[in-house]
């Protein structure tokens, strides 16, 4: 095609797999192209993990002071500022954002800004952002999309102004009734983070427990602690309707066993999941199959059903993680400049739900062992035997690991707690190394630390 520019690699979207992607080919003596629609960074940077962290920061440290007298510390009064939290939030992301710009930049990777369209397996064409179109071509060709918030199919939605987790963290004023429709992981950080700015909080979850995917001891206890800070937690609530009801307040009526039941807030946030950015992508020019999600399919080593083209990143539907993301950037350095063979089976998927206390998670849950037949042992403790977090007074959740009864390595582990997820990733290292979970029981840590507290859990599964 007329005024197509030839590359060695194109990379379509600059999150957590696409950005490092096109630098290290690019610093490797490849010629890379990267296109953005949006900005640099992808959901990462953006709208996901580094602003909601920041926020997240500025509730635990509103919560931490709304118990000053607890620890003996005499404060009068606590009052958020909502617009200095999201000029905060707001410099952070601007911080990473143009780190990641200055990234691109360095590598000498060229950058184009639109919106990109397979014309078949080897070409692009970008609709730029002043309008003009420019066609592309590569040997080699990354989709870096990721997803975006997704929209239920709830009657009158299209008719109220609801938020999003993007829009909410835009609030310039505290909300006086968030109602939050969707108990997982985005759901339950937004809704104890507004609950410690000061909204009155109510989550409508359609599951039989909050966060469907964990144990139910798990889900039980994390209801009691948000419940403990006042949110209203409604479960086996179908959301069949929504409307204004005012000029200022929205109406939800859902049916929760049977019955129908009504609330009415200031602000509406759904939170019910995402959905891949693979629809404008014209992917069918290229041969390139989707699931029935949309999701593109993608073998082990991220490859998709076009020859040297490749999926990496949420949208491939994989664990919808950054560092699982960035993971998938290593396999393809690994493979493409390396000469490797890296692949996905079998890594470890750790994670953490960023509601305080946090929830570290890292291989299978006691449900999954179960499911399996695994010949399992579980230990588990309350943070109340935790020495340090009795001195920090910070004793909500508990710690659970899963372990082969017969092996002794340690298969899974799910720490409800203050740094949830530090702790988790102590365990994580052991389960790389193929530590025998006794090398922890009787291990020697520094006391008084939360690490500590694993020669107790440990201990748990001998009594």
């Amino acid at each position: 095609m007329a005024n197509s520019k030839e590359f060695d690699g194109i990379v379509i979207g600059s999150g957590q797999s696409g950005g490092p992607l096109s630098g290290a080919f690019a610093r490797a003596g490849w010629k890379m192209a990267l296109i953005e629609k949006a900005e640099v960074g992808g959901t990462c940077v953006n709208v996901g993990c580094t602003p909601t962290k920041t926020m997240v920061a500025s509730a635990r440290v509103a919560h931490v002071v709304s118990r000053a007298k607890e620890y003996g510390v005499n404060i009068s009064g606590v009052s958020v500022n909502l617009n200095k939290v999201r000029e905060r939030k707001r410099n952070i992301v601007n911080m990473f954002r143009s780190g990641g710009e200055r990234g691109i930049a360095n590598a000498k990777v060229k950058l184009f800004r639109g919106k990109a369209s397979f014309v078949d397996s080897k070409m692009i064409e970008i609709e730029l952002s002043d309008g003009s179109k420019q066609t592309l071509t590569a040997k080699k060709i990354f989709i870096n999309t990721g997803t975006r918030n997704s929209s239920p199919n709830i009657a009158g939605l299209d008719q109220v102004k609801y938020l999003d987790s993007t829009s909410i963290m835009e609030l310039n004023k505290v909300p006086n009734h968030l109602i939050v429709v969707g108990g997982g992981y985005i759901g339950l950080e937004f809704g104890q983070m507004f609950r410690r700015f000061g909204s009155k909080v109510t989550i409508l979850h359609q599951g039989a427990q909050l966060l469907d995917r964990e144990d139910s001891d798990i889900a039980t206890e994390v209801a009691k602690i948000l419940e403990g800070e006042g949110i209203n937690i409604q479960l086996k609530a179908s959301v069949k309707k929504v409307s204004r009801s005012s000029k200022d307040k929205i109406k939800v009526e859902a049916n929760i066993d049977g019955k129908t039941m009504k609330f009415t807030g200031s602000h509406l946030l759904i939170a019910t999941g995402r959905v891949p950015e693979s629809d404008e992508l014209n992917l069918q020019a290229a041969g390139i199959k989707t699931n029935r999600r949309g999701f593109i399919k993608v073998n082990s080593k991220l490859e998709t059903t076009a020859r040297n083209v490749y999926a990496i990143g949420d949208v491939n539907g994989g664990p919808a993680f950054t560092h699982i993301s960035y993971d998938d950037f290593r396999i393809m350095r690994t493979n493409l400049l390396n000469n490797g063979s890296a692949n996905t089976n079998g890594r470890l998927v750790p994670y953490t739900v960023f509601i305080d206390p946090q929830l570290g998670r890292v291989g299978i849950s006691e449900k999954e062992a179960k499911n399996k037949g695994l010949n399992y042992r579980v230990g588990k403790i309350p943070m109340t035997h935790v020495a340090r977090a009795l001195e920090m007074d910070e004793t909500r959740g508990f710690m659970k690991v899963i372990v082969d009864a017969k092996t002794e390595q340690i298969l899974g582990c799910a720490i409800l707690g203050v740094e949830g997820g530090e702790v988790m990733s102590v365990i994580q290292m052991a389960m790389m190394g193929k530590v025998r979970y006794t090398k922890i029981r009787d291990g020697i840590f520094a006391h008084p630390l939360l690490s500590e507290s694993l020669n107790n859990l440990f201990m748990a599964m001998d009594r």
